[in-house]
């Protein structure tokens, strides 16, 4: 198995490339500024998974997932952004909000296993 098998990082993977392409359509001046900032930090989610997916250090890989999660955070917060601006409708907003908390949860259950066969 490798990363790219696991279903959150395909998630998480497909949701930058379209978190990506409607940051394409903000205004010309958000390009460096609200759009780079969603870009960046929904392309690191699933960069740090694959980082430190399969780690031999237990921890390391825990980490990667924490950082995971907390790109997760702040993509949120950029939407949220976005959507008060006006540059996504609330229709987008709620599928990408509903989408990354589905990938938080999916990396929580993750951690919990990597957690309990850590103690094993």
């Amino acid at each position: 198995m490798i990363f790219s098998d696991l279903e959150v990082y395909k998630k998480l993977f497909k949701l930058a490339l379209e978190i990506h392409d409607i940051t394409l359509t903000f205004p010309k001046h958000e390009t460096y500024e609200l759009g780079s900032q969603l870009r960046r930090s929904s392309n690191s989610s699933p960069a740090n998974l694959a980082e430190g997916f399969d780690n031999k250090h237990t921890n390391i890989y825990l980490e990667c997932i924490s950082r995971s999660q907390g790109e997760i955070r702040e993509t949120m917060h950029h939407l949220a952004m976005a959507q008060e601006k006006k540059y996504i409708n609330a229709e987008k907003f709620n599928y990408f909000q509903g989408s990354l908390i589905e990938c938080s949860k999916m990396l929580y259950g993750l951690e919990q296993s990597l957690l309990k066969n850590h103690k094993k």
